[in-house]
């Protein structure tokens, strides 16, 4: 399927026609009410093997990634997993006994959360990720190397994790006094979970302690909507809203900055692949990329043009960013606004280069492997589409390797000619 929206976005510009490739959709019965319907989370595992959403009412369905590529008859989309082939499930006793392991296919799971779930977030071990407790040598739970959790936050403030192979309540955590609106794991398989919430706060779990809760961050001063970790998972995100953009250091759990630029809420955050860039969604109609580094801003891509002045900014009107997400391929950003289109912009271009019609949506997320979007709306259904096709310059993926290792500062010591080094800190995109 092709959608042809009306391709004139304000801009003067003539983006393409992202290709819809399928949706899952909500059954509604006739009594069902409009409200609690919404999919406020979209997600998927980190090899692409499952993908989950909320669709309103606490239930959370889990799919399997190729069983959805096979439903919509996009084999041919690139998506790098394994996840059709046997797998090694984990089935682990409530009591803590041994592990038992078992040769399955991944299956459709229903999970019911008891509430409304705001945050969904997949997480697996690294065994060589040891729990930062150190003074107690028995646990509950030893995650291996083969299980795959979801963690859900709820509207009553718990957070529930699940084991998504056999469908099992593992951990409930109880300690946020309000919504939790958001969840993230760091992504180098220590089970460290990030949740952020409207009780002004945000904790960090460490699941390989049995969901021992390791510290609370304090300096917001208004909800908290999204956080996310740096690829090395040495830096967290957190925004919310009174406009607020922070960063701490996940080592000593101490705040870094506070990055000033935005004019209303702040509601969705993600860094790029190499953790070089940093992307955040605001009601103020703008995504900003940031290098974070420096707490300086590299890129903004407007959705009202003219661009509000600030004192406009920070009231309602049709085109407030709701979601942004970073394509692993570096190069593109999307974002869900509620002028009812889905943008996917190039860095390269700082404008959008395909679009598509989405009413009422409300989050996005990347593939693992990047190529196919989806996004999740009012009424609990998911859409997707298939991310704009371009090949990677030999220069840009270099420089994202060097990224990787290296932050601004490190890179503007370097004795190599200026347009080099301003091409390395993304100053020339």
């Amino acid at each position: 399927f092709v959608f042809f929206p009306d391709c004139n976005n304000n801009a003067g510009l003539f983006p393409g026609k992202a290709k819809f490739i399928g949706e899952l959709l909500v059954p509604a019965a006739p009594f069902d009410q409009k409200s609690g319907r919404e999919a406020w989370t979209v997600a998927f595992a980190p090899n692409d093997s499952y993908f989950a959403w909320s669709q309103g009412h606490r239930i959370v369905r889990l799919i399997p990634w190729t069983k959805c590529l096979k439903d919509f008859s996009v084999g041919h989309c690139g998506e790098g997993t394994n996840a059709s082939s046997p797998r090694r499930l984990s089935r682990q006793n409530s009591d803590g006994g041994k592990v038992s392991l078992v040769l399955s296919e991944p299956c459709e799971r229903t999970i019911d959360c008891g509430d409304i779930v705001w945050g969904l977030a997949f997480g697996s071990s690294v065994p060589e990720k040891q729990s930062r407790c150190v003074n107690i040598e028995w646990h509950r739970f030893k995650f291996g190397q083969d299980q795959l959790l979801l963690a859900t936050g709820l509207n009553n403030g718990r957070i529930k994790i699940w084991d998504v192979y056999t469908g099992k309540l593992l951990l409930n955590l109880m300690d946020h006094t309000d919504v939790v609106q958001d969840l993230t794991f760091a992504p180098d398989g220590s089970l460290m979970l990030v949740s952020a919430s409207r009780d002004k706060t945000l904790r960090v779990w460490d699941l390989k302690d049995d969901g021992n809760m390791v510290k609370v961050l304090r300096g917001h001063h208004n909800w908290v909507y999204c956080s996310a970790f740096s690829p090395d998972s040495s830096i967290l995100c957190s925004v919310g809203a009174g406009k607020a953009v922070l960063l701490w250091n996940m080592d000593k759990y101490t705040l870094i900055r506070k990055l000033e630029g935005h004019h209303n809420d702040v509601v969705s955050c993600e860094f790029s692949p190499d953790g070089a860039l940093l992307a955040t969604a605001s009601y103020d109609t703008r995504v900003i990329v940031w290098d974070h580094h420096k707490g300086t801003i590299l890129l903004e891509l407007g959705h009202l043009f003219p661009p509000p002045s600030p004192i406009f900014a920070g009231g309602s009107n049709d085109r407030w960013v709701r979601s942004v997400s970073f394509c692993p391929d570096g190069r593109h950003i999307a974002s869900v606004t509620d002028d009812k289109l889905v943008r996917f912009w190039s860095i390269e271009e700082r404008a959008p280069q395909a679009i598509a019609p989405l009413s009422n949506g409300l989050c996005c997320a990347f593939s693992a492997e990047g190529s196919v979007l989806s996004a999740g709306t009012c009424d609990g259904s998911v859409h997707f589409w298939e991310c704009p096709r371009s090949i990677s310059s030999l220069q840009h993926m270099c420089r994202m390797s060097l990224r990787r290792v290296m932050t601004t500062q490190q890179v503007e010591e370097l004795t190599i000619p200026t347009p080099l080094r301003d091409y390395l800190t993304y100053k020339i995109i």
